[in-house]
């Protein structure tokens, strides 16, 4: 019997209404091993309107009571990391080393969660006149709704819900249809741990639950992350109805590689960032550019360690990479790799046959290595999303952050180099939001916020850290005069009020 995810509304599971259901596959062998109920606008209503009424009372909860409950849902989110893992692994299809790394991550915003009262205590100056005083303090925005995508199904949500709650909104996620059952254990957990009815809510579906969110007069802020023509899309509508966005977008993130690195460091990094998690992360590394004379010994030893990777299941602990995540998508891949020659780049690997025997249904695709592409390649200019790395060549430094920064996108980038005064440069001249030096894959910790440049992020806040706080909020400035009780009436002035 094929299994069913619902929707999660008001704290309990809801059968989904509108009779229509979109397939959940196992990407290992593609079968459709799940049923996920697509939401009606009638049912979006219903989540949005238990997350109205929860906020009734949440938002005037005290800090201790929220930071306690997440607190006891973090020790339950890790009791069952594994259990979590492996539904992500099983419609994902991401190896479970892979899956309990995007847990933990969601893990690390769950504490940032849980002491959220120092983000929160706001400001006081007193005496500012006589016996005036100036306080800022922040406060939540009401319901606030999450668009998630299919790479991360734990981690990303993780990245928005305990901010949002912990600063007392109530919340309504959209997760990806492609691999829908993590967002449902959370919000099971969630009310294990004690959260109220209709705090989190989780609605399944397509662009019509989607749109709804955005059009929805009670949904006061939009988090997102997705591809850049839909973070456009979602930033523009959510906008114009006058919601707070928080839209991120896509990326092609580069590696310069200056010909002082440790050129076998390089290539390590180079192939985790490129390959890991089948190359379906925002913050993957697709684009390696070798300055000098340094190209062919690196594209050299990227081929000798890319070779190696161990292709299979994800649920085989032997294996190192899984399948992507719909046939569909396997094929859109490969499209770049089966054009790339007749563009002018030099095909060095072509994972495109690649199969797993006895899963030959599997949306498999092999590891592929492309060099001195030009910049004009298709397989360059757009986010593939698959385990396929553009190596292109540049004779300076100065060359080489000049193409890096010609790119429409601005998501993460890296240097790789022993020189420290090259990296310096770097970090101040390259055009992206998130620059590591010598670190391939540069994501912020939990308590710095997560967020792009140019195409790869639309409004003006960045996802966690004190941005997510800051976005979760609104700020509110009381200034407060309380008359001494030996004063006596002042009377009426009407002048412009004086501070001194």
């Amino acid at each position: 019997m094929t299994k069913i995810v619902n929707h999660w509304i008001g704290g309990k599971a809801v059968d989904g209404a509108s009779g229509t259901y979109g397939p959940v596959t196992d990407p290992a062998t593609g079968a459709v091993t799940t049923k996920v109920a697509f939401a009606s606008a009638e049912e979006v209503d219903a989540a949005v309107a238990s997350a109205k009424d929860a906020f009734a009372s949440w938002g005037q909860s005290s800090l201790a009571q929220r930071t306690s409950i997440l607190f006891r849902f973090r020790a339950l989110l890790d009791a069952h990391r594994d259990e979590i893992a492996d539904l992500i692994t099983a419609e994902h299809g991401k190896v479970h080393s892979d899956a309990l790394g995007e847990v933990a991550r969601g893990l690390e915003i769950v504490d940032l969660a849980c002491g959220i009262n120092v983000q929160l205590k706001g400001e006081l100056s007193t005496q500012v006149a006589s016996r005036v005083d100036v306080a800022a303090i922040r406060q939540p925005l009401g319901v606030v709704a999450g668009i998630t995508p299919f790479n991360f199904p734990a981690m990303v949500p993780m990245w928005m819900f305990p901010i949002a709650i912990a600063c007392g909104n109530t919340f309504v996620l959209k997760p990806s249809e492609k691999d829908p059952s993590a967002s449902v254990r959370i919000a099971e957990l969630l009310s294990e741990a004690g959260l109220p009815d209709g705090v989190f809510n989780v609605v399944h579906g397509d662009k019509v639950a989607v749109d709804r969110l955005l059009e929805h007069p009670d949904v006061k802020a939009v988090s997102f992350v997705g591809s850049t023509p839909i973070a456009r899309h979602i930033h523009a509508t959510a906008s114009v109805n006058g919601k707070r966005v928080q839209a991120l977008g896509g990326a092609k993130n580069h590696m310069l590689v200056l010909p002082d690195a440790d050129l076998d460091a390089a290539a390590d990094a180079a192939v985790s960032a490129a390959y890991g998690s089948a190359g379906e992360r925002c913050m993957a590394i697709s684009a390696v550019v070798a300055v000098g004379s340094i190209g062919d010994t690196l594209v050299e030893k990227i081929r000798e360690r890319a070779e190696k990777i161990k292709i299979g299941p994800g649920n085989d602990p032997a294996s190192e990479m899984g399948p992507l995540i719909t046939k569909a998508h396997r094929d859109k891949v490969a499209s770049y790799v089966a054009g790339a020659a007749a563009e002018g780049c030099e095909v060095v690997l072509d994972g495109t046959g690649y199969t797993v025997e006895g899963f030959e249904d599997g949306h498999w695709i092999g590891i592929s290595l492309l060099d001195r592409v030009p910049t004009g390649a298709k397989a360059y200019q757009d986010e593939i999303f698959g385990p396929v790395l553009c190596v292109l060549r540049a004779d300076t430094y100065e060359e080489g952050v000049a193409l890096i920064n010609a790119s429409p996108f601005g998501n993460g980038t890296a240097i790789f180099t022993r020189d420290g005064g090259a990296a310096r440069r770097f970090q101040l001249e390259v055009e992206a939001g998130m620059v590591g030096v010598n670190v391939p894959i540069p994501v912020p910790v939990g308590y710095h916020s997560f967020g792009g440049w140019k195409d790869s992020l639309f409004g003006d806040h960045h996802i966690y850290g004190n941005d997510g706080t800051h976005f979760y909020t609104r700020g509110k400035v009381v200034t407060t005069r309380w008359p001494d009780p030996a004063d006596a009436p002042a009377g009426v002035d009407l002048g412009f009020p004086r501070n001194h």
